[in-house]
């Protein structure tokens, strides 16, 4: 499934900066008879009193989308109980496939139950976005949870590969997809932790031809792959769900079974599937400062009839979606697709160290993790057969409720990646 790039507001560094500088709306505690000494020179950028913003370096490095370097002027707000309620981070870039760029970003944390962002970039050549998304209801004590998605993506990066779970690197492809994307899920919360979900999702993908130098075009190695497909997808699901918290979980389980499919109609869908599939994610407290974190899903595409590639199960890159692309951290997004999947991931997050920033607290944490996938075509195969594997570290940084930055460093049998964003994997 399509959706939108990880966050490139990313890395570590940003996070951490953005913790340090938040720039509170409570009045300074100092006492009205102190004599406090005003930087000036360079020092005032390291003052979040005296900055006109907060310089934060943007260093993106994956095997998909290579290596953007940049600069984040921040402003960030938090609240008077020292969280953070309001990011704006605009940046300049290069790009090492598409030459000079910029975003506008806000993101808005208005409150534990709703939350919001806009994200709009373009590039030199190729690549231009608009991310909006939207939910209310996330703390689950309303009778009704909405999560919206809008999304327009021109990405000049995605690799294909072809079709199984033995697919080779040297079949590496490139493609431009131009995605159009809207999503809107709806939960009905029976209780704290029972929901009943229903998602509708109406996606229209164009394959184009490739850009990038050295990667042969997909049409070159795979004929048949370019034009426009749309698909619209609905699904229904049982959650149950008894985290202690959505966005920086330390101890609970999320279970969720669904049931979907899309199409054919002649209007919208132009393949035919039916989908079903469980989700996990367990939280295991073992002390002050350490979470062992699992994860585990299984989906099954019954019935697939005329289902583009990129409407199938996949696994790569570093983020899990539920019903969508599982993490395995030592390949790029989409390096596997095949009808089915299976996979399985365990973190042990481990903070080692807390900053008392000036407006908030930052959790600094280092992360052994393995991830475990694979995809396959017949639901008779045996899932725990022939995983990939990735191993590695991931750093963290954590500013509570809501804000995770992460770097994480997978190996695997094609090399090691780095993977940068926000959010935790799962």
């Amino acid at each position: 499934m399509s959706g939108p790039k990880p966050s490139r507001l990313g890395a570590l560094t940003a996070c951490l900066l953005l913790g340090v500088y938040a720039d509170a709306e409570s009045e300074s505690s100092a006492p009205d008879d102190a004599t406090v000494a005003v930087p000036s020179g360079l020092a005032r950028w390291f003052n979040p009193a005296t900055a006109p913003f907060i310089p934060v370096p943007e260093i993106s490095v994956d095997p998909v989308n290579g290596t953007t370097l940049g600069l984040i002027p921040t402003w960030v707000k938090a609240n008077s109980d020292r969280q953070v309620t309001r990011i704006v981070a605009p940046d300049i870039l290069h790009s090492e496939y598409f030459g000079w760029g910029t975003h506008a970003r806000i993101y808005g944390y208005d409150s534990f139950d709703q939350q919001w962002s806009l994200v709009a970039g373009i590039k030199e050549r190729v690549e231009r976005e608009f991310v909006g998304a939207y939910q209310i209801g996330r703390a689950r004590e309303t009778l009704w949870s909405l999560n919206s998605t809008l999304i327009y993506d021109v990405d000049g990066t995605p690799r294909f590969y072809g079709i199984g779970n033995h697919t080779s690197e040297f079949d590496q492809s490139n493609y431009t997809s131009q995605t159009s994307l809207g999503e809107v899920q709806v939960g009905l919360n029976i209780n704290h932790r029972w929901r009943l979900q229903y998602t509708a999702r109406l996606e229209v993908l164009d394959v184009l031809p490739g850009t990038l130098a050295h990667i042969d075009s997909i049409q070159t190695l795979f004929p048949g792959t370019l034009g426009t497909r749309k698909e619209m997808l609905n699904r229904v699901a049982v959650v149950y769900d008894s985290r202690d918290d959505t966005s920086i979980p330390t101890r609970g389980t999320e279970w969720v079974a669904y049931y979907g499919g899309a199409g054919p109609d002649g209007l919208v869908s132009d393949g035919y599937f039916r989908e079903t599939g469980t989700d996990g994610r367990v939280f295991w407290p073992l002390g002050p400062g350490a979470v062992l974190s699992t994860h585990v899903a299984l989906r099954y595409l019954i019935d697939a009839r005329d289902v583009p590639f990129w409407a199938l199960s996949s696994v790569g890159g570093s983020q899990s979606v539920i019903g969508g692309e599982q993490t395995l951290r030592a390949f790029g997004e989409g390096r596997f697709y095949d009808k089915d999947y299976f996979a399985t991931s365990f973190e042990l997050r481990r903070r080692f160290l807390t900053v008392d920033a000036v407006t908030t607290v930052l959790d600094l944490e280092v992360t052994p993790f393995i991830d475990l996938a694979r995809v396959f075509s017949h639901r008779s195969e045996n899932p725990l057969e022939s995983l990939h594997r990735a191993v590695g570290v991931g750093f963290r940084g954590v500013a509570r409720p809501f804000v995770v930055g992460y770097v994480d460093v997978g190996y695997g049998t094609e090399g090691a990646a780095v993977f940068t964003g926000l959010n935790y994997p799962f």
